[in-house]
């Protein structure tokens, strides 16, 4: 009886390498692989990050370590198609969006998925902080992590079924501090890794000079404006602002001055008062629903509108084919377009989608 067959996505950090070790421990045949998602014409990216090729050096030392072998995959025209060219869309159209979603649902599954079952994998496997569990109702969900610290179902409600069959994810069940404990214990050269925090193709963190090198294209200046539409000042360029900023606005007004909505089709920055920036809902599109299969009338659920925010409960009802409206059960701050909202219940994602707007 041959082994169970696992591809594990090696990015070179800690929490991947342990995710080879446990699988291989547990009696799986692990194969590391690595994806190569940078653009080659594009030399600022070559070196750090998960993107770039100490990555590469780093998981295939973690690999010759537990004795399995390891590989890289080529993802760039994936990647630059899916993630790169969608992260500069949105920012143009006035959205902030969160291509780590992106990535997670359109490359390291789907594309990964799919080239690993055509090796005859059994699963994929990545180093995420996360837990799947088959739900009373019979369909699988993505549980919270043991380490609500560093718990990523929010990144991940975008899978599907499918892909949730076929994924194994063993760092779910362990505190950060245990995951290097094991890798110290392995010897592996990833054991004191830092995390990396930044987008991987932004190392830098300057999200508006990646978008104008990204597209050759300069964004003009515009207008700040209160809500009424009075003229206020000029800002730099839609794509240097998200909802919510308060800092780096230039502006004088002898307050405080938050950004309150973008407008890319008048090339406006609303600003106002910090009460502004709260919201009584929102609405969200290109929806994908995972715990539940789908929502009946009104629904309460707890609903999360940005990796960090802790979530709030919330009255949720389909709107339209693909479009669903949240209502708080208090105001939220920072609702921004392009950004995911959540839906948990219990300790389970029931799905989630797309914020547009807010009500």
């Amino acid at each position: 009886m041959r082994k169970e067959r696992v591809v594990v996505g090696m990015s070179g950090g800690v929490d991947s390498s342990v995710a080879a070790c446990l699988l291989k421990e547990a009696g799986y045949e692990v194969i590391g692989v690595t994806m190569q998602i940078w653009p080659k014409e594009d030399p600022s990216g070559t070196e750090e990050g998960c993107c770039g090729e100490s990555a590469v050096e780093d998981a295939r030392r973690a690999a010759a370590s537990l004795g399995i072998p390891h590989y890289v995959m080529n993802f760039r025209e994936e990647f630059k198609k899916q993630v790169m060219d969608d992260f500069a869309r949105e920012y143009l159209a006035g959205r902030t969006p969160n291509p780590c979603i992106v990535c997670n649902r359109h490359i390291k599954w789907e594309a990964l998925l799919k080239r690993s079952m055509e090796l005859g994998a059994d699963y994929i496997a990545t180093g995420h902080y996360a837990r799947i569990r088959r739900l009373e109702n019979g369909r699988l969900a993505l549980c919270q992590a043991a380490s609500g610290a560093k718990d990523q179902t929010y990144a991940l409600y975008s899978l599907t079924q499918e892909q949730l069959a076929h994924t194994l994810m063993p760092v779910g069940d362990y505190e950060k501090s245990e995951i290097r404990r094991i890798a110290r214990e392995m010897g592996l050269s990833t054991a004191e890794k830092p995390d990396s925090m930044e987008i991987c193709f932004v190392p830098d963190q300057d999200y508006a000079g990646f978008i104008e090198r990204y597209t050759g294209r300069a964004v003009p200046e515009g207008n700040f404006v209160t809500a009424k539409g009075e003229i206020l000042g000029k800002h730099r360029g839609i794509i240097h602002y998200t909802i919510g900023q308060r800092k780096g606005l230039g502006l004088s007004l002898g307050k405080p001055a938050f950004v309150t909505e973008i407008r890319p089709e008048t090339n406006e920055v609303v600003v106002g008062d910090g009460e502004d920036v709260y919201a009584e809902g929102l609405v969200c599109r290109r929806l994908n629903f995972m715990g539940l299969s789908g929502l009946q009338g009104e629904t309460r659920l707890k609903v999360k509108i940005r990796y960090s925010h802790p979530g709030e409960e919330a009255v949720v009802r389909l709107t339209g084919p693909d479009q669903a409206e949240v209502r708080f059960s208090r105001p939220v701050r920072a609702v921004t377009p392009g950004q995911a909202a959540v839906f948990y219940r219990e300790d389970w994602v029931a799905g989630g989608g797309t914020i547009v707007g807010k009500v």
